[in-house]
């Protein structure tokens, strides 16, 4: 293959083509439905691009990486040849001499970085489950983890101290010093991990930027293909740029409804210690806001760098977890209340929620949406479904993240042991009951449609004949509009 300019090939490519968008790895030529990307014949030093070998590895490889998670937008690697009157084809007879990747052309406003007020709840929620899922079929990479994020935060310290010199050097000494000591804390378990399964070939670049909104679900596009060490990650390092992305930007609400989504799908999949990584995320939030601080210095923008210094300091600086358990009969508001309640507990962004009607189906091995018949929810299944929500919910705890609980807790026994986990942790707790009249519970539970809760109205005529009336919580009005509960807690609460 010779090699040929990369003047001559971008003047052809933008020749045919309605427009150009220019990155520092490569340019993508848009025409029609048609995007065709052309690697720059560069090295970088991470990365490395100055032969056509090289540039044609990194498309195969991108292409490979990005099928999975958007095969509809990934088409083929294709060949540009040397026409017969010396200019150039694609796929023609002539010799190859270079190669493009070809994608279908996107909406570009329908990037969740260009519109992140679209990432609500449901949103969100779907993000966590579809990141969780990707990462489920991924291959396995156990030489990474640990590696790689030890390669990041090395490169870190080395960018920010000598490309940064409009940062305050303190701040960049106090984060160095943070995440130095942290990663060799954590060290020991990231290790763990990589061994048992969840270190993996991840997306490597997943924040609000590469993430796009098709047909109402999100589509993950662009990962990082041509550096090992940035794409063999830890799972929760990967999602970890998402939720500093979306914590960075005020959307904690958002950010800890993927990653309580996230968990809940990835514990259908992966180890039973899954819920131990979480001791190391406030390092993995406070490593993808570094790599921020440094792009952001190198583009100009010291202002926004600095902020993101100071959000790396802020993430190894957690306040303790706490232990909030809401309870209520059916259709009182106890999913949107812990959802509410959860970005204001503990550590950024917020608190895992752990939710029975969730719970049930990932024992059940259904989605969590899917509607199961009564008879699956036998007094065994009921004592089984709490037993794995206390585990997790300890695990967590132990890790250094505040959880929420939410279900009914009509069981004085079930709502003792709530309290008994938090006292076994060593942790605060706040136990909330969520009070409606019965025809207001019976006309939302009557309504409910795509949710987890399987509850009816019978179901909930049965609870409302169990209840004892001295809870012994702190009982909120929830009668009322959907958020006006979570208003009276935080209220209280100041």
């Amino acid at each position: 293959m010779s090699e040929v300019p990369e003047a001559e090939l971008t003047a052809w490519l933008a020749g045919r083509s309605e427009r150009t968008i220019e990155t520092a790895c490569a340019r993508v030529f848009l025409s029609g439905d048609v995007a065709l990307k052309l690697k720059r014949h560069v090295n970088l030093g991470y990365v490395d691009f100055s032969t056509a070998d090289r540039r044609l590895w990194a498309l195969e490889r991108e292409l490979e990486f990005n099928r999975p998670a958007a095969p509809h937008i990934y088409r083929a690697v294709r060949r540009i040849t040397r026409a017969a009157d010396g200019g150039f084809a694609l796929d023609g007879p002539g010799e190859t001499v270079d190669h493009v990747l070809e994608m279908r052309r996107f909406d570009e406003t329908a990037v969740l970085s260009v519109r992140p007020e679209v990432v609500d709840g449901p949103m969100a929620e779907a993000l966590g489950r579809t990141i969780a899922g990707f990462h489920a079929r991924a291959p396995l990479r156990p030489q990474g983890g640990l590696t790689a994020l030890a390669f990041t935060v090395g490169s870190n310290a080395q960018l920010l101290r000598e490309t940064c010199p409009g940062l305050d050097p303190a701040r960049v000494e106090r984060l160095i010093e943070l995440t130095e000591a942290e990663l060799e804390r954590q060290a020991g378990l990231l290790a763990h991990r990589a061994a048992t399964g969840f270190a993996r070939r991840c997306h490597g670049d997943l924040h609000l930027g590469n993430i796009l909104l098709e047909d109402g679900r999100p589509v993950l596009f662009d990962c990082i293909e041509f550096n090992d060490l940035l794409s063999d990650l830890d799972v929760l390092y990967d999602v970890a740029f998402l939720l500093m992305d979306l914590d960075f930007r005020g959307r904690r609400d958002a950010a800890v409804r993927v990653l309580s989504a996230y968990m809940d799908e990835a514990a259908r999949s992966f180890p039973a210690d899954l819920w131990d990584g979480l001791a190391a995320l406030p390092l993995m939030l406070s490593t993808r806001a570094a790599v921020r601080a440094h792009v952001e210095a190198h583009s100009g923008d010291d202002a926004k760098a600095g902020a993101y210094v100071e959000a790396g300091i802020a993430h190894l600086s957690p306040p303790p977890p706490v232990l909030m358990a809401v309870g209520g009969l059916s259709g009182s508001g106890k999913s949107t209340f812990a959802r509410a309640a959860a970005p204001q507990l503990g550590a950024s962004p917020g608190a895992v929620i752990l939710r029975t009607d969730e719970i049930r189906k990932r024992l059940l091995g259904a989605p969590p949406t899917q509607a199961m018949p009564p008879e699956a929810y036998t007094p065994e299944f009921y004592a089984r479904t709490y037993d794995a929500m206390i585990a997790d919910a300890g695990a967590m705890l132990k890790a250094g993240r505040a959880v929420v609980l939410d279900a009914t807790f009509i069981d004085p026994a079930l709502r003792s042991r709530a309290e008994r986990l938090a006292v076994e942790c060593g942790v605060p707790f706040e136990g909330i009951w969520l009070d409606a009249p019965a025809q207001v519970l019976e006309t939302r539970v009557a309504g409910r449609t795509g949710d987890a809760s399987d509850a009816t109205v019978e179901v909930l005529r049965g609870q409302l004949e169990r209840l004892d009336p001295n809870i012994g919580w702190r009982r909120i009005d929830a009668s009322g509009a959907p958020d006006a509960a979570a208003r009276a807690w935080k209220a209280g609460a100041s």
